[in-house]
């Protein structure tokens, strides 16, 4: 990884927690609705950042969008609520973890399949009995068979490794692996990445971190980065790519909140 861009990170860290910024008028809950409405973007939905404020707090819909949009974003939002609740507890990654929030996220758009191997609900959190490409002519994911075992492997190995991870940056990378290495697995027919984004930034609420987001105007540089990680297995493409977002995102809510001139600050979507 690029020398430097750690240090560019830990001191705009060091700034963004003198400024007080998270400590601001409903700072937590407008970040929050925007690492959503990235999210649900990434995976096609076409909701702004303002149409999910009014569809998280005035409940209304926005004219003209689809409702699975609209479904996509408050499920979402529901379990990134319970995920947040469950990190002021002692972190512990479960399999029954990441089934209830993937079924969470799931909750009305997906539903029974039936295939050779048997029938599974998607909007239960089960995992996949088929198998998944990635689109068109891409990268096929793991055989189902393994994905249980595989899920079990992973949460031991994130476990083991929560306990002796103390610095920032390796906090931070220990979050971007987890969403990767998920990803990679592939246990559910959809969702996976909803999933493990939210599991990475649940690992970041676990350690009281800035959560990152990860920007809906860099979906083909972020497939990019996870595809070329796990075509060479080498975490570094996804790391770095990771770390620029982080610098991104710290960067762009600095400069908003000197902005708004220190007098509370002002969302502006």
């Amino acid at each position: 990884m690029e020398k430097g861009i750690w240090q560019e990170i830990e001191e705009l860290n060091q700034e963004f927690i003198t400024l007080g910024i998270s400590q601001s008028v409903d700072y937590e809950k407008y970040y929050l609705y925007s690492l959503i409405t990235h999210s649900t973007a990434i995976e096609g939905s076409t909701l702004t950042e303002m149409e999910t404020q009014l569809l998280f707090d005035e409940g209304v819909t926005a004219k003209g969008k689809p409702l699975i949009h609209h479904l996509m974003n408050e499920d979402l939002k529901q379990a990134y609520e319970f995920a947040m609740e469950e990190a002021k507890r002692d972190a512990v990654i479960t399999p029954k973890l990441l089934q209830d929030l993937n079924a969470m996220l799931m909750r009305t758009t997906g539903g029974v399949h039936s295939t050779m191997a048997g029938s599974f609900d998607s909007s239960k959190g089960e995992y996949r009995l088929c198998g998944v490409t990635a689109g068109i002519g891409g990268r096929s994911y793991m055989n189902y068979l393994k994905v249980s075992v595989k899920v079990d492997e992973f949460c031991r190995i994130v476990n083991e490794r929560l306990k002796s991870t103390t610095s920032l940056q390796e906090q931070y990378e220990l979050s971007f692996n987890t969403h990767l290495n998920l990803v990679t697995i592939h246990p559910w027919v959809d969702g996976n990445g909803r999933t493990s984004r939210l599991l990475m930034n649940y690992l970041q609420f676990c350690y009281k971190l800035f959560p990152t987001k990860i920007f809906k105007e860099d979906r083909a540089d972020y497939i990019l980065a996870l595809q070329q990680s796990q075509d060479e297995e080498n975490s570094q493409p996804f790391l770095y790519f990771m770390a620029l977002q982080l610098k991104k995102s710290l960067s762009l809510e600095i400069e908003k909140y000197k902005v708004s001139g220190k007098k509370g600050f002002n969302f502006m979507f």
